[in-house]
């Protein structure tokens, strides 16, 4: 009775959960073992190129503690009085100049990804249901675990769509997962994906994407494998992720049969003044092309979906940089994407780690084998 009154009062603590025939039942009927999902997990994109909704996604991704590690009554008077007053303005027209009809990069290559891996796990007779959720922006995370449990999820594998495992992207996601799991009172069995930067899968999917580039435009005098930056410190602090990015480096040149000499390994997006991971990347193209480099082809191989970064930073403005200082043939071999290969090392990663979980239904077999 107390509590009934005194709820009226505050706020709840929890989401509601969904209404129950007869909680109290004596003698309940049979429990089912329940669903289980998927939560492929992005980075995430403004709903269109305008700057309202470039500003609102920027307040959201540059206030995550993760991304920024500066003191809030630092960074909050930074953020909100200049980033977010002149920032939008200029990647206004770099989004519009990637936007495709169907919508951001991103996500339309991300979908592309959750359908082709819901496909292909229900081809092999697994019952699981696959759901997108963006890190920052639409579709959240908590709405995607929301229509995973609507359909009856008791278990959820959360894959962040990261090869390379690092605190501002892998484990950001598992914290909004996390967080959102601790506003439930009855909570599905939880399982994450840390990295996949040596999975066979990943990497057999992305030289053959390479190869077959090349088989079709032919080799360069250099291949540039440029992974997103991190401040330098955040490695110092213990951050795993400049030696996930060597290992998939070493690793992809072995695949390629490259010897080291001819492969640059270099890091973009820096922002801000503090010393991030070397060396940088337009800076190693515009030293290429003057030291007598005239063809270069740069691979992307953090990113598993184009996006800002790939398709204008690299393709527009490296390649820029590249030719001005003398260079003559620059080229981006385009992220995995929607690649088959890819889809197919993908949802076996993901049907890998579904072991051991009720996933397996008859009449999904029966399905994908009749004629």
């Amino acid at each position: 009775m107390f509590l009934r009154l005194f709820k009226y009062l505050w706020p709840e603590r929890y989401l509601p959960e969904p209404e129950q025939d007869d909680p109290f039942d004596e003698d309940p009927p049979p429990r089912g073992a329940g669903r289980v999902g998927v939560l492929l997990v992005n980075l995430g994109t403004p709903d269109t190129p305008g700057r309202k909704d470039i500003r609102k996604y920027l307040g959201e991704f540059l206030s995550d503690p993760r991304v920024i590690e500066i003191p809030r009554y630092l960074w909050k008077p930074i953020l909100h009085g200049l980033v977010l007053t002149m920032r939008p303005k200029k990647l206004e027209p770099r989004y519009a100049g990637v936007w495709l009809q169907e919508g951001s990069p991103l996500m339309v290559y991300s979908r592309r990804q959750a359908d082709g891996v819901r496909a292909a796990l229900r081809a092999a007779g697994v019952d699981a249901v696959v759901e997108l959720g963006m890190r920052y922006g639409n579709p959240s995370i908590p709405d995607a675990i929301a229509r995973l449990r609507a359909q009856g999820c008791e278990r959820i594998l959360t894959v962040p769509l990261y090869p390379q495992y690092a605190a501002s992207t892998t484990a950001t996601a598992v914290d909004a997962v996390t967080r959102h799991a601790g506003r439930l009172r009855d909570q599905p069995e939880l399982r994450f994906i840390k990295r996949f930067h040596e999975e066979p899968a990943y990497l057999d999917a992305l030289a053959g994407h390479i190869e077959r580039y090349w088989q079709e435009h032919g080799k360069p005098q250099k291949l540039v494998m440029s992974f997103h930056g991190l401040p330098r410190y955040s490695i110092e602090l213990g951050d795993p992720y400049y030696r996930d990015c060597m290992e998939t480096a070493r690793l992809l040149c072995q695949r390629l049969s490259l010897p080291r000499a001819q492969i640059e390994v270099t890091f973009q997006s820096r922002f801000g003044s503090a010393r991030w991971l070397e060396p940088y990347t337009e800076p190693t193209l515009k030293a290429l092309a003057a030291s007598g480099t005239t063809e270069v082809d740069v691979v992307c191989p953090g990113f598993v979906a184009d996006c800002l970064e790939t398709l204008e930073e690299i393709s527009l403005e490296c390649r820029d940089a590249f030719m001005a200082a003398g260079g003559k043939r620059f080229r981006y071999i385009s992220a995995l994407n929607d690649d088959p290969a890819w889809i197919a090392g993908l949802a076996g990663l993901v049907e890998r780690h579904l072991q051991g979980w009720p996933t397996q239904s008859t009449d999904l077999k029966e399905k994908a084998h009749a004629p």
